[in-house]
């Protein structure tokens, strides 16, 4: 170890030392240490009933050899109550020293089980710091990493609307494009905001009677667009209600919405079913189990000030679906099937409704060669 590193690792046993022998501050009474209590404890204890036999005894002896023998037992008490207490609280002081060192997970055998007690909840204590730290430190990744491309994309757009002779045409596409950067920045901000939010369990909904079909019908209007700019074809069947919190279902529908339309080859389908919601696309599915990818800031690495960390939304709207369910009872499902018709009681019979065409019947499956991935929202108590 480097003269740098000793001196490092010395430090907190030198500033603990300075602030054992530093006077008490003004108006501040000096606590008794907890070895000095033992040892009191211990004395009385062992001197009490030497004092009490010896007086009442009264023996036939000089009073000046009595109290001079009661000194020497007094003396003999006071020193085992030291000795026994070193030896109650070598634990905890053994555990003292661990803590500085920062190790202190393993127990000892001869740990007393308060001892064992302590450990462990140091120990959990640290996990849920470093766990703290962890999120804070993919929070601030994460605002790196993907708020950087529309920031430079607007920058650059702004810079060639004020420093180029443009034609009117191409100034309204730049400034269409200005507005589509800052609108994902908005949409990146608030899902950066709600996850945080729902992170911390603050999910609460105001459940009321609600139509189904009518959520998933805006739904699909609001998200037809960017089917439309894709080639897809977005549809809706089933009915049904449910108690839930519009506003905030709404928001959980369209995160798996808008994920299923970015990845879809063909087609997407929304669904009320019996057990709840469901979002259906032919797009190539999950690349690892839901439970952990429905996380938040699980992304690609990123390198920062020199720093890896775990950066990126792409887990985002899984987790906040995911934790909007949970806050209705429900619970957020993944299947990969095969194209085939599924079971008659998971979907109604099609109906017209399709948002590109109203008057078209939307088939029980979709037609495509693809494996389909299906996202279920299971609500509680849905009539259909």
């Amino acid at each position: 170890m480097s003269g740098r590193d000793a001196s490092m690792s010395s430090a907190p046993k030198r500033a603990a030392t300075l602030v054992v022998s530093a006077p008490p501050p003004e108006g501040q009474v000096r606590r008794a240490t907890l070895r000095s209590q033992f040892t009191l404890v211990i004395f009385l204890l062992a001197f009490l009933p030497n004092l009490v036999l010896t007086f009442t005894a009264r023996p036939n002896v000089p009073l000046l050899t009595l109290v001079a023998w009661m000194l020497l037992v007094g003396l003999l008490c006071a020193l085992t109550g030291y000795i026994l207490s070193g030896a109650l609280l070598r634990p905890l002081n053994r555990l003292e020293s661990e803590v500085q060192r920062g190790d202190f997970a393993e127990p000892h055998a001869d740990d007393p089980t308060e001892i064992r007690a302590l450990r462990k909840a140091f120990t959990t204590l640290i996990d849920r710091l470093g766990t703290e730290q962890g999120r804070r430190s993919a929070f601030m990744a994460t605002l790196v990493h993907d708020l950087k491309t529309p920031l430079i994309a607007t920058g650059h757009l702004t810079h060639a609307l004020t420093a180029y002779p443009l034609p009117e045409a191409e100034r309204r596409e730049v400034g269409v494009q200005i507005q589509a950067e800052t609108a994902r920045l908005l949409a990146l901000v608030q899902q950066m905001a709600d996850a945080h939010r729902f992170e911390r369990d603050d999910v609460q909904v105001q459940a009321t009677q609600t139509d189904l079909r009518g959520l998933l019908d805006g739904v699909a209007r609001r998200v037809a667009p960017q089917a439309e700019a894709r080639g897809l074809t977005l549809s809706v069947v089933g009915t049904g209600q449910a108690p839930v919190d519009p506003p905030v279902m709404e928001r959980a529908i369209t995160n798996l919405t808008e994920n299923a339309v970015r990845y879809a080859q063909t087609q997407v389908q929304l669904s009320v079913t019996s057990r709840g919601i469901g979002v259906q696309d032919d797009g190539p599915g999950l690349s690892g189990d839901l439970a952990d990818l429905a996380q938040p800031f699980n992304s690609q690495p990123a390198l920062i000030a020199g720093q890896h960390y775990t950066a990126g939304t792409a887990g985002l709207g899984l987790f906040i679906v995911r934790r909007i369910a949970e806050a209705h009872g429900g619970q957020l499902l993944y299947e990969r099937l095969p194209n085939s018709p599924r079971p008659s009681d998971q979907i109604h019979p099609p109906t017209p409704s399709s948002v590109h065409d109203p008057t078209r019947t939307v088939p029980d499956v979709l037609p495509s060669s693809h494996p389909l991935s299906l996202f279920t929202l299971t609500l509680p108590e849905v009539t259909t």
